[in-house]
């Protein structure tokens, strides 16, 4: 392996994909897939594709603050070693504060360009083993409990082996929601929730005990992020599994929320960690503590969605995937990456590095800034 690959040139581009049909959550609704893709190219020829899918509700960044900000990344990263991941990261966070969507397309890109150098597919650089399938489930979107209901049963009848949905609209509406959605797929298939914090505690302890009966694997972030002192209360008095989310995005979340006990499960997304790097730390800490833990995404295409891929290969820890977002836009412009298969699995690319890129005849076409 080269001790030194120096990076000569970024791009950071934006890739604005439209959705077969709007996404709607507790938080609002997308028309668009609005993302970036950074592009690192080295000395040695060795080039890094990374994509993050800023969603200002959670992340507090755009594709615009994205654009600029990946600019004063390029400029600090320049003529510096692409394989000292830790290095460039630690630039990156004196720089600016949070940020984390587009440092993790950073993160990804210099993970592919180390992972090439090894050798190695980056689920192997990462610490793992092609040992496992990939299952995916799919996602119902939050509408009137006829139109979810209806989506439920595509999703069944697709072979998808869980059906997430979205709530956090109403306590009542949400429980019309779910018994709509049961009575009309089975009793068979599991159903996943995700409130995207849209109850207040009161509410999350009707809706949850509402639903005990219904199949239920597990809750998402059923209240406010920074209501997180609560969530152990909402965990107890719950009869279904509470996962954390938007309250868990970096190691140190990790570890307050183990010391309170305030969840049964947790979901991991590169958006939230600010890439691989601190997303191996979050494992570590999960795989100590036996958590189970939740790969997760925004609205990333099949480049990073084949990122977060390896990462679920790279730990025992990781018991759910939810990839399913490159499956609702209504174009793709990645070549290789994931591929997706009957019953929602999921391959993985065994070449080495990411296994996953944009032709340069693309992102000649999109709007880019190039360091």
């Amino acid at each position: 392996m080269n001790h030194k690959l120096i990076i000569t040139q970024t791009e950071i581009c934006k890739l604005r994909v439209p959705l077969k049909e709007p996404f709607t959550t507790s938080l609002g609704k997308e028309e668009f897939a609005e993302n970036i893709v950074v592009v690192i190219r080295t000395d040695k020829d060795l080039v890094g594709f990374g994509e993050c899918n800023p969603f200002m509700p959670i992340n507090g960044e755009s594709i615009d603050t994205c654009f600029i900000v990946g600019q004063y990344f390029a400029a600090a990263l320049k003529n510096k070693n692409a394989l000292d991941i830790e290095g460039c990261i630690q630039i990156m966070n004196r720089i600016i504060f949070g940020n984390n969507s587009i440092k993790s397309a950073f993160d990804m890109a210099l993970h592919d360009i180390a992972s090439q150098a090894a050798g190695v597919p980056l689920y192997k650089f990462l610490g793992g083993i092609s040992n496992r399938e990939l299952v995916t489930d799919y996602t119902v979107s939050l509408a009137e409990k006829e139109k979810m209901a209806g989506d439920a049963v595509k999703i069944k009848e697709a072979g998808y082996p869980a059906i997430k949905v979205k709530l956090g609209d109403s306590a009542k509406s949400d429980i019309e929601r779910i018994k709509a959605i049961r009575w009309a797929v089975g009793k068979e298939i599991p159903l996943r929730l995700d409130a995207n914090q849209g109850w207040s505690v009161k509410e999350a302890v009707e809706v949850l005990n509402a639903l005990k009966k219904d199949g239920i694997q597990y809750c998402e972030e059923p209240i406010a992020r920074w209501n997180f002192m609560k969530l152990r209360k909402v965990r107890k008095r719950s009869p279904i599994p509470v996962m954390a989310d938007e309250s868990c995005c970096d190691d140190h979340d990790v570890e307050r929320l183990l010391e309170l006990k305030a969840c049964d499960k947790m979901n991991f997304k590169l958006g939230k960690s600010g890439g691989l790097f601190t997303a191996k730390k979050m494992l570590r800490l999960a795989e100590k503590a036996k958590m189970e833990v939740q790969i997760g995404a925004f609205m990333e295409s099949r480049l990073g969605m084949t990122a977060f891929a390896h990462l679920a290969l790279s730990s025992s820890a990781v018991k759910y995937c939810d990839f399913d977002t490159p499956l609702m836009h209504a174009e793709d412009y990645v070549s290789g990456g994931i591929t997706y298969h009957a019953g929602g699995v999921i391959k993985v690319p065994d070449a080495a590095g990411l296994g996953a890129w944009v032709e340069e005849d693309v992102l000649k076409k999109l709007e880019r800034a190039i360091i």
